[in-house]
């Protein structure tokens, strides 16, 4: 890896640490309910009106159902939104109504911080809609996912109690003295250095010269056309003026970062220059992604009542990160070998020569689209500045294999936590059995229905990833998307299944996924794969909760040294990625090594 690169990820590295200390220190001010007086008064009106009483602490299923039920509503008022959009204002461009399986899927989505998009934001969605449906979904999803963290810690930090804190609570708390003045701050930095913040409508723009281009041509039902061999059917285009699109995007784009959640106003997302203006703003959105997740580590640490614990969780992430950016930088940086034996000049920047440049922005080049792609796969964002339908095999390969981690490589707001303390109870029950000791994590024992709950926590995403992909390949709907045929577009079709249910949202874009098919599949598979893990979590929280906490001796296991940081790492890859082997090598890896024959 070159230079540059190592300079910008030991950048970013220092200046997130710098950044997750303090938000973590607030979030456990948060997770405690410790207040201060005139934020407890602005809380209270909200509390009465809703009938809540946020010091009474609910029982795991209690906090489930009111979780179920809020995402629920928020869905349907979603959809209802999509489908009434003809009629509602702040709609410029006059767009209709989204069809019935693509409003199910954003729905869904959106709902389940996932933010998978099978459509074109700036030709699909009004402005009412983006910021009341989908920016205020990004707000709640997220805070749904901080509110099952807290769950968590709570089931390892109390003993003996009936309860795991009050969702609603935790819900009103994280939205607003976390995620709002946070997303306030970043969408201001965005405005002062170029994105936009408007509800004017779109703006034709002269041309410098007229345009010729060919582009693929669509049959009745607004699907491309295909020849006898399955091409494209192209046709010819000419453009004197192009229409810019107008929104309120910094807005939008702030809360996508900090809350995970990836969708974008604009169909490039963050490879528009209104999204993701420069550098700078490059460099702050990789920042605003991760900074909860690590966050949330000192959170955990000062839950449980020792810092070294989140030290450790934070350790296990931060190696992993580490280990998969320098596959992604290096593999992109070598480029493709059938180019460079054409003898092609690939040369895009004076600080980024050769190198894979398809399907990146040259404002940023290979080492941070490569690191901005490591990191919004690592968490369960989903936002790209880059295509990484365009990245090389094994290029492609990292974004893919750090979703099907489980999104627990610091993961999603919340959702990364909660899934690498799943991986840490594995680790310590495997570690207790091989040591012939009770397993025990925190001072609380691990049984039996602790390890039930935990399994179906770890399986059941890869179960819906693998019988969803199985399905696509031989259904001709499904086939019937794949523009790249071969083990480029089972790498497509396992790409988008894998972003899914695992809640990341992004894709290798060359699948045509807006179709009744795939809307209705991965709409499935958004929300049981959010839902199908949040639950036996909580669950596990309530059953933590009602233990007694043991108290140290010498024959328990430290789990904050190097030795758990090394057993974490190995279960992780060993139960998170083990199951996805034989699927990979049927695409990503039988590419590359075609690719480099």
């Amino acid at each position: 890896m070159q230079a540059s690169a190592w300079a910008l990820l030991g950048l970013f590295l220092v200046l997130l640490l710098l950044l997750a200390w303090p938000v973590g220190k607030w979030m456990a001010v948060l997770l405690e309910g410790r207040l201060p007086r005139w934020m407890a008064s602005v809380e209270a009106p909200l509390y009465r009106l809703a009938g809540v009483d946020p010091g009474h602490s609910m029982p795991w299923t209690q906090y489930a159902f009111g979780l179920l039920a809020f995402n629920a509503l928020g869905a349907l008022f979603v959809y209802g939104l999509q489908r009434l959009q003809r009629v509602l204002p702040l709609n410029p461009a006059g767009l209709a109504a989204v069809s019935p399986d693509s409003a199910f899927n954003t729905a869904v989505s959106f709902v389940t911080n996932t933010n998978w998009q099978g459509y074109s934001g700036e030709s699909t969605m009004g402005y009412l809609v983006q910021m009341v449906g989908l920016a205020g979904q990004n707000f709640f999803s997220a805070a749904t996912g901080i509110a099952v963290a807290f769950a968590l810690v709570r089931g390892f930090s109390q003993r003996s109690a009936s309860g795991v804190g009050n969702f609603w609570a935790d819900l009103v708390r994280s939205t607003l003295w976390l995620l709002v003045p946070l997303s306030f701050v970043v969408a201001m930095f965005l405005v002062f250095e170029g994105s936009i913040q408007n509800f004017s409508a779109y703006r034709d723009v002269q041309t410098l010269e007229v345009n010729a281009y060919q582009q693929p041509k669509n049959g009745p039902d607004g699907q491309p056309l295909k020849d006898a061999q399955g091409n494209p059917v192209m046709e010819d285009a000419r453009a004197a003026t192009q229409t810019l699109p107008m929104g309120p995007v910094a807005s939008q784009e702030a809360i996508k970062m900090v809350g995970t959640n990836g969708g974008g106003i604009f169909n490039a997302n963050s490879a528009h220059p209104f999204e993701n203006p420069d550098a700078w703003t490059n460099l702050v959105q990789m920042l605003a992604i991760f900074v909860i997740p690590a966050g949330l580590c000192f959170t955990f640490g000062r839950g449980v009542g020792d810092i070294r614990q989140g030290w450790a969780v934070l350790a296990a992430m931060t190696v992993l990160f580490v280990a998969m950016v320098l596959v992604v930088i290096p593999a992109e940086q070598a480029g493709n070998p059938q180019i460079a034996a054409l003898g092609v000049d690939m040369d895009a920047t004076p600080d980024q020569p050769g190198g894979n440049m398809e399907g990146k922005e040259a404002r940023f080049g290979i080492d941070a689209s490569g690191l901005f792609a490591a990191i919004t796969t690592a968490a369960s964002c989903g936002a790209v500045d880059s295509m990484h339908d365009s990245y090389t095999p094994l290029g492609g390969l990292v974004p893919l294999v750090l979703i099907q981690l489980g999104e627990v490589v610091f993961g999603g707001v919340g959702s990364g936590l909660y899934g690498m303390l799943v991986f840490a109870i594995l680790g310590v029950f495997i570690a207790g059995l091989m040591i012939g000791r009770t397993p025990e994590y925190l001072g609380k024992k691990i049984e039996a229905y602790e390890m039930k709950l935990t399994s179906v926590a770890i399986l059941v995403t890869p179960v819906i990833v693998l019988a969803g992909t199985a399905i696509a390949v031989i259904a001709d709907a499904g086939k019937a998307g794949v523009a790249n045929p071969g083990a480029h577009g089972f790498s497509e079709i396992l790409y988008a299944f894998s972003s899914a249910a695992n809640n990341n949202g992004s894709a290798f874009a060359g699948l045509s996924a807006n179709t009744p098919f795939y809307n209705t599949m991965l709409g499935l598979a958004v929300w049981l794969g959010r839902f199908g893990v949040i639950v036996p979590v909580l669950a596990i929280a309530g059953a933590l909760a009602a233990k007694k906490r043991l108290p140290v001796t010498a024959g328990t296991m430290p789990t904050h040294g190097p030795l758990f940081v090394t057993l974490l790492i190995g279960t992780v890859l060993l139960f998170g990625l083990l199951n996805y082997v034989p699927a990979l090598a049927l695409g990503p890896v039988v590419e590359h090594l075609v690719l480099w024959k």
